[in-house]
């Protein structure tokens, strides 16, 4: 199954798209922010961050903390059809974390905040990784949809939501 088609799926005996498997690592403003609209909109998060002291205690019922020491290891741990978000507090992690999603054949959706800079950074590490040059296309960085210039989290997070909503919709 292709990535447009995974992104596309629905419930067979409702016709409504399936809820989203978000893996989101990163918990400092943007991350709280975007959580906030997650919790209320159709899909399982797992917050992931090295920085146990930044994940609260109490999330929306659809969201799961995740204070781990190796983030990476839970990309190989999400399903497939798994919509990632990274927009962790350090740029070698980041990394780290891209070149393992892009490892992958079977994500939804791959966003990484960022400026267009780091993104042609970034992929030129993956080639040079071995990752191949034709599905750069697959990172979204900057992430969210366009038009939105403001850069308070809150409104960084409605353009992210708004993205993934786009993404899950497609057909």
């Amino acid at each position: 199954m292709t990535i447009a088609q995974r992104t596309g799926r629905r419930n067979r005996a409702t016709g409504t798209p399936v809820a989203m498997h978000v893996v989101l690592f990163g918990a400092g403003h943007v991350g709280h922010a975007l959580v906030t609209l997650l919790g209320r909109l159709p899909c399982v998060v797992l917050w992931v961050d090295t920085r146990d002291e930044l994940l609260p205690n109490e999330c929306p019922p659809n969201v799961q903390p995740e204070p781990t020491d190796t983030p990476e290891a839970i990309v190989d741990e999400a399903p497939p059809g798994a919509y990632f978000l990274v927009m962790t507090h350090n740029h070698a992690l980041d990394f780290a974390l891209a070149e393992r999603i892009m490892r992958r054949r079977d994500f939804a959706y791959f966003g990484m905040i960022g400026s267009h800079t780091k993104r042609v950074k970034f992929e030129r590490r993956l080639v040079a990784r071995g990752i191949d040059p034709a599905r750069m296309h697959e990172m979204v960085c900057p992430i969210g949809i366009a038009g939105i210039t403001d850069k308070a989290p809150g409104s960084i997070a409605v353009a992210v939501s708004a993205e993934l909503l786009q993404m899950r919709t497609k057909t």
